[in-house]
């Protein structure tokens, strides 16, 4: 298995290519709180379901190698058993059940590498399980849930109280995201029925490593094709920064730095006012990594200009991770949570999420929910990056390596 942030950034791309198909304005949303919803999910499938949840989580690559070792694994249980003149079939489910556990392993990592507290910035990552009372839960999956996830059950009234409940869970989303996400479920979208809602939010909020002075901030145009442009506020600052220029894209990548280095924004921006689609159409996982590498990027001087921005997005993913291939969790005749329940028929109904994101001088404040080196001296010239046409930007976690929000930024 590639490493959690590598899968962060492949879930990322594929869900910006397929939200993209039915949204041509800004979109913004967290990977690493997305895939932790997928991770609590994964740990209580079982079957099929299990299998098409895990795909998140390993590239084609990882796919073909762990086929080969299963592979491997089958015939020499065959050689050897057939001195016995019998033949044992565990190598595939050693294998699954092996890779399994690393997932939520890591998981666990990245949790705890993120709750560790600074006074540099405020990074919350959180998840709760809302259950319906009556609902027999297998312990085995709320300790590990728990364990792996930080998660803990509270029980609610579904069957006798769904609004008030869906109030209680709305105003739980509130209190971890700074009164930023409000009203993650709406009305109606909880009912009798439900038994389980399963929650993740990510909160963000950091001043930059050199904030941009106010006084250099003045009213330009942003571009959104050739022909359109809206006005915005543009932030400036002329410094050094990690950079790099992909000439084969005709494009450069600036990581801007928050507060003690631990969390970058990076902003990957066209020389073409049109040419971002392009480039999203061509770029792959692997190349985003590479690219933004510490020991890859050059550290040179910049003149940077940044439109202050404010982006929300609330999404239904589950058309979208449909579309990704990851059907049986919603289906009713297929989905498995054996793992979770000892009853059958339990299927996921809504998959919500919700996001924020405000980028000013003094830095970012992000937030998300899912239901369910070199130096250049100065004298070496200087880039410019005026990011006044629509551009892709993520932000990273050092210490866990992760993706926590990634987006595309086209209209003011």
């Amino acid at each position: 298995m590639e490493s959690l942030s590598a899968a962060n950034i492949h879930l990322g791309l594929d869900l910006l290519k397929e939200m993209r198909k039915t949204n041509d304005g800004n979109i913004f949303f967290s990977p690493v709180g997305i895939s932790t919803a997928i991770g609590m999910l994964l740990l209580g499938t079982r079957g099929a379901t299990a299998s098409q949840l895990q795909k998140v989580f390993y590239t084609e690559k990882d796919t073909e190698i762990s086929r080969k070792e299963v592979e491997e694994e089958e015939v020499g249980h065959m050689l050897y058993n057939r001195q016995f003149g019998y033949l044992l079939g565990v190598g595939s489910l050693g294998k699954k059940i092996e890779k399994t556990e690393e997932i939520h392993h890591q998981f666990q990592q990245v949790l705890t590498e993120i709750s560790k507290l600074t006074n540099d910035y405020e990074l919350n990552l959180a998840n709760r399980l809302f259950g319906e009372k009556t609902f027999l839960f297998l312990q085995k999956y709320l300790d590990y849930v728990e364990k792996y996830y930080h998660a803990s059950l509270e029980p609610v009234d579904f069957i006798n109280e769904a609004d008030e409940s869906r109030k209680k869970i709305n105003s739980w989303v509130e209190s971890q995201t700074n009164e930023k996400i409000k009203d993650l479920f709406p009305d109606g979208s909880l009912s009798s029925s439900t038994k389980l809602v399963l929650i993740n939010t990510v909160y963000f909020k950091g001043q930059w490593d050199r904030e941009f002075n106010k006084e250099n901030t003045k009213e330009e145009e942003f571009w959104l094709n050739k022909n359109t442009s809206k006005s915005v506020w543009m932030m400036e600052q002329h410094h050094s920064f990690s950079f790099v220029f992909l000439e084969d894209l005709q494009a450069k990548i600036v990581g801007i730095p928050y507060k003690n280095n631990d969390l970058s924004m990076f902003v990957l921006l066209p020389n073409d006012i049109e040419g971002l689609e392009k480039i999203i159409d061509q770029v792959t996982p692997e190349q985003l990594i590479e690219w933004t590498r510490p020991e890859l990027m050059e550290v040179r001087n910049v003149n940077l200009r940044l439109p202050r921005l404010q982006v929300e997005g609330s999404y239904e993913l589950e058309p979208v991770l449909a579309a990704l291939g990851l059907r049986a969790a919603f289906s009713e005749s297929n989905a498995d949570f054996s793992g979770m329940c000892a009853r059958s028929g339990l299927q996921a109904q809504k998959f919500l999420h919700r996001s924020f994101v405000q980028v000013t001088e003094e830095g970012a404040q992000a937030m998300a929910a899912t239901g369910i080196g070199y130096m250049v001296s100065s004298a070496g010239g200087c880039e410019q990056v005026h990011c006044d046409h629509p551009f892709l930007f993520f932000i990273r976690h050092r210490g866990s390596d992760s993706v926590l929000f990634f987006g595309r930024f086209s209209s003011p």
